[in-house]
């Protein structure tokens, strides 16, 4: 293992060890997440340890939960009690390399993360923003209580220790047919129209990957095609709290190609969204990230058959523009 995160609470008596902060939605499984908590139970008198794993959706910094408003909806929650006399886990390969590296009175705990959670979505702040970042995240805490779930207990911070973690979205093993699309575009002053057609080999690319789009141009018209524009919009449909829709462009890509009249065209040309080109978007959905590490534009969210859109809390798509600039017509 490369590396181990861990977290200390204010009080010195918990800490968190996790062995990464990453785990993958296979689709049809998550990554478990397995930890370790190491105790220090000289100040705990009769409260017990306990550690949660929720999903939250937040839509406000923390500094902003005041006279009783509060900014983050918890998707899901689990906790388990791990002392005294905690429930105690098989344990992994994970957990071996994390008991070695906390030492004597640490305990292992385990989560299953459901596979219709949403994946980690964070909205890209703007410069001035600051704060936790609004969208979908996961935490894993734990802390010292004397109940498990009483809501008027109240939990001081420096008996707390947290981290947060990520779930990504694998992409499936099988990649389906590309989408296909044709229009024909009749001007004034021109007895005969434009047709233009697009497809594409696949349905899914990876972040980073080149994007082959294959364009077919038949120009019957009396216009000249001076130029051809791809844009690709991200549209970001927040479902859980309102049906906020924000629809963002990640990519805008002119080509010189030209097309007279009576001409044609057959190429393929490429294009990349990157989140690099798009630093500066205020409100543009990234996959979840981790304090400043960096991170990619959001995956597409998958929906399985049977899952309510609500409890995605965030649903991300892309849709790919080809626009012909035309002399004269627009």
């Amino acid at each position: 293992m490369a590396k181990v995160f861990k977290k200390t609470s204010g009080n010195g008596g918990l800490t968190l060890y996790l062995g990464k902060r990453d785990y993958v939605d296979h689709v049809d499984k998550v990554d478990r997440v397995d930890g370790v908590v190491k105790l220090d139970p000289a100040d705990f008198g009769d409260r017990k340890v306990f550690v949660q794993l929720a999903c939250a959706f937040r839509y406000g910094s923390d500094d902003l939960d005041v006279m009783g408003l509060c900014f983050r909806k918890d998707i899901w929650l689990q906790q388990i009690q791990i002392y005294p006399n905690g429930e105690k886990p098989a344990l992994s390969a994970m957990h071996d390399t994390l008991l070695k590296k906390a030492g004597d009175n640490a305990h292992p705990f385990s989560f299953e993360i459901p596979n219709n959670l949403p994946c980690s979505v964070s909205l890209q702040p703007g410069p001035d923003d600051k704060g936790k970042a609004c969208g979908v995240d996961f935490e894993v805490k734990t802390y010292l209580a004397n109940e498990k779930n009483n809501p008027d207990e109240k939990i001081e911070k420096k008996d707390t220790a947290r981290l947060i973690i990520r779930k990504i979205q694998y992409a499936p093993s099988q990649v389906g047919a590309g989408p296909k699309a044709e229009i024909c575009k009749s001007f004034i002053m021109s007895d005969k129209p434009v047709h233009l057609e697009a497809s594409m080999e696949k349905d899914l690319y990876f972040h980073g990957e080149a994007i082959p789009i294959k364009i077919k141009i038949k120009n019957e018209s009396n216009k000249t095609v001076k130029k051809i524009k791809i844009t690709v919009d991200q549209t970001t449909d927040i479902v859980l709290y309102s049906a906020d829709k924000y629809t963002k462009c990640v990519l805008n890509q002119e080509f010189g190609e030209t097309v007279d009249s009576n001409g044609t065209f057959d190429n393929t040309l490429t294009i990349t969204p990157l989140l690099t080109d798009n630093k500066e978007k205020r409100g543009l959905a990234l996959d979840g990230r981790l304090k400043d590490e960096d991170t990619n534009l959001a995956s597409t969210t998958m929906l399985r058959q049977g899952v309510e859109k609500e409890v995605l809390g965030i649903l991300v798509s892309y849709k790919i523009k080809i626009n012909l600039m035309v002399a004269g017509g627009g």
